[in-house]
């Protein structure tokens, strides 16, 4: 028993190493070729192993994927107290420290764009992952615009939905155009920009953009 148990304890930090090798190694083949065209074996042959050995740590390259977008999520916070991202003003603070982290790991944020474009397939294994992700991001942000509303009195509220859906799809938006064509975006500027305008347009709503444009009369 103790030997076994002894084994055991050692095999822990190898299986974990292993583990994390073969994620990174599918954020690379997934985010390069797809969740279709990126194989098990391509990702095997990355960490020195068969295509059998990621399956033992694995089981299914479905899931290995949901691993993937896990093992991603868990790094967006892994540096915060409680490994949860923050509620109320602070979430907006965020949100903006997030791009700026994400133009320093292109790979992380190239599987996401994939996957996240790809689940809007039939049956892609991701979709439920992606459609729970975003719901639960814009009821996050929607609480941290009512709670920021409140703290400066803001009274008429009619615009947090929109706001809230608009800042999730403007950052993801920016991040294409910056892996297209990464010398023209700053991620992390635009990104604060973008933020910054969407929560002071909730704050400090301005006329609508149709006074700001001349009838053809």
């Amino acid at each position: 028993m103790t030997r076994s148990s002894t084994g055991a304890t050692r095999s822990r930090p190898e299986t974990a190493r292993k583990r994390t090798e073969i994620l990174q190694a599918a954020i690379e083949t997934f985010g390069a070729k797809g969740s279709t065209n990126g194989t098990l074996a391509d990702i095997a042959e990355q960490v020195g192993m068969t295509h059998a050995g990621v399956l033992h740590h694995f089981g299914s390259k479905q899931k290995l994927l949901l691993e993937v977008l896990t093992y991603r999520d868990e790094s967006d916070v892994a540096e915060l107290v409680d490994q949860h991202i923050p509620g109320g003003p602070e979430l907006f603070r965020h949100l903006v420290r997030t791009a700026y982290a994400n133009a320093l790991r292109p790979g992380i944020v190239q599987v996401y764009a994939v996957l996240s474009s790809e689940s809007v397939t039939d049956d892609h294994p991701a979709r439920e992952y992606f459609q729970n992700r975003f719901r639960t991001l814009r009821g996050e942000v929607r609480a941290a615009f009512e709670e920021l509303c409140a703290h400066e009195g803001i009274t008429d509220r009619s615009t947090i939905a929109t706001a809230s859906a608009s800042i999730l799809a403007v950052m993801d938006g920016l991040q294409l155009q910056w892996l297209l064509d990464p010398d023209s975006i700053d991620l992390g500027e635009a990104s604060e920009f973008a933020i910054t305008a969407i929560v002071n347009g909730v704050l400090r709503p301005g006329p609508a953009l149709d006074s700001h444009v001349e009838s053809d009369g």
